[in-house]
């Protein structure tokens, strides 16, 4: 396995990191006993699965049903000091919730402390002002890192470039030890991001590269195509790797099998110099060809979902057309599509089909594709609609 320095934390991180969120039973918390015995098993081996090839990290949060409980029925049969241990919990209103949450997902944990707590899901600005303004979440967590409970204070967001950008550089109370963001191939709006975590030494966690980052599980044949001879999951691991900035992929693992196409990534990365460029020259090429000088500018002059009537957001929707256009991710798109309406700050933004074309007219005035994206809005909608999505957790 390889491993990176995780920023200013001095842990030796291993380039892919054991996700909690899908080999878990339910995704409401319950007493262990009604954990289903398949099911529970079936976590055992793919924690048995990541130690044996060298995934020391597991991560998992509060948010994740069961995770937490199941864990705890684990980890402890393990020796502490070979295990780097994250959990997330989300930011409270007030620093006694904060602690209240962190120590009963500690106990579900069955552990004296975690290497790794992050705010899970600083996405806006009110998850910020509870995390960083004087007595809030941060502060508490770092009384819980000073009260040895926690080694190392990060966050995780799903969040806006700028937000991102704000939380990197809060300094008081030391500011964030690592941040865990999205980042990989078909989304790379966050670069400005990592770069800014890398000039403060922060450790950088990339959530959910394989199925946020396209359904890659299942990708479609189009896409097969455009990334052999690798697989899009072997092309998307080497595509972040290939960056130093970027310290660890996080692999939600069903179960054990699912870390082979991650494995056979790591075990090319010395290739990567030449199996990388001819990949992404397609990729290019297709993009292009599919959607020309709209597919590189589309964002440009709009306005963002909340300040868009009807709170239509315009960028993501149109964004994922270009996905469905040039790469056939189709189902991806809808995934994506349908969940607009129904996640929050976690996935922001309404669907196309609440306002009336008309409505779109002024937001579109400082775009120079004002022209054309109202037809493609209505052929994206058209596309992508369908029943309605719903979050997985508490915590996408």
């Amino acid at each position: 396995m390889l491993h990176r320095r995780f920023g200013r934390t001095e842990l030796r991180m291993p380039v892919l990191s054991c996700g909690g969120m899908r080999y878990q039973n339910k995704w409401q918390d319950a007493p262990f006993e009604e954990i289903e015995k398949e099911s529970h098993e079936n976590l055992v081996r793919t924690i048995e699965r990541a130690l044996e090839v060298g995934i020391n990290h597991i991560e998992t949060a509060r948010g994740y049903g069961s995770s937490e409980r199941q864990l705890g029925q684990v980890l402890p049969h393990y020796p502490r000091e070979e295990l780097i241990v994250q959990t997330k919990v989300g930011p409270t209103e007030t620093a006694a919730q904060f602690r209240e949450e962190f120590l009963d997902s500690l106990a579900r944990l069955r552990l004296e402390y975690v290497d790794l707590l992050a705010i899970h899901g600083i996405n806006d600005a009110e998850s910020l002002e509870h995390s960083i303004r004087p007595g809030g979440c941060l502060e508490e967590a770092r009384r819980l890192q000073r009260e040895g409970l926690a080694r190392h204070i990060g966050f995780s967001t799903h969040g806006p470039t700028e937000l991102l950008l704000d939380a990197v550089r809060h300094e008081p109370d030391g500011g964030f030890d690592y941040i865990n963001l999205h980042w990989y191939y078909i989304f790379q709006k966050n670069w400005p991001v990592i770069e800014e975590a890398t000039r403060r030494d922060m450790g950088v966690f990339i959530i959910s590269p394989t199925d946020k980052g396209g359904m890659l599980h299942k990708p479609p044949a189009r896409l097969l195509e455009l990334t052999a001879p690798l697989h899009p999951i072997v092309f998307n691991d080497l595509f972040c790797l290939s960056r130093p900035e970027v310290h660890t992929l996080s692999i939600g693992a069903a179960r054990p099998e699912d870390f082979d196409l991650h494995l056979e990534a790591v075990s090319l990365y010395e290739r990567r110099e030449e199996l990388l460029p001819p990949i992404e020259q397609r990729l290019r090429d297709v993009w292009l060809d599919n959607l020309g000088e709209f597919g590189d500018t589309f964002e440009e002059g709009l306005p963002v979902w909340h300040e868009t009537p009807g709170g239509v957001n315009m960028p993501v929707i149109l964004w994922l057309y270009g996905l469905a256009k040039a790469y056939d991710m189709v189902e991806y798109g809808r995934m994506r599509y349908n969940l607009l309406g129904n996640a929050g700050p976690w996935f922001p933004g309404e669907k196309v089909d609440k306002v009336k074309e008309h409505e779109l007219a002024e937001a579109l005035a400082r775009s120079p594709w004002k022209d054309r994206i109202p037809a493609v809005l209505q052929e994206a909608h058209e596309m992508l609609a369908g029943e309605e999505v719903k979050r997985l957790s508490e915590g996408e």
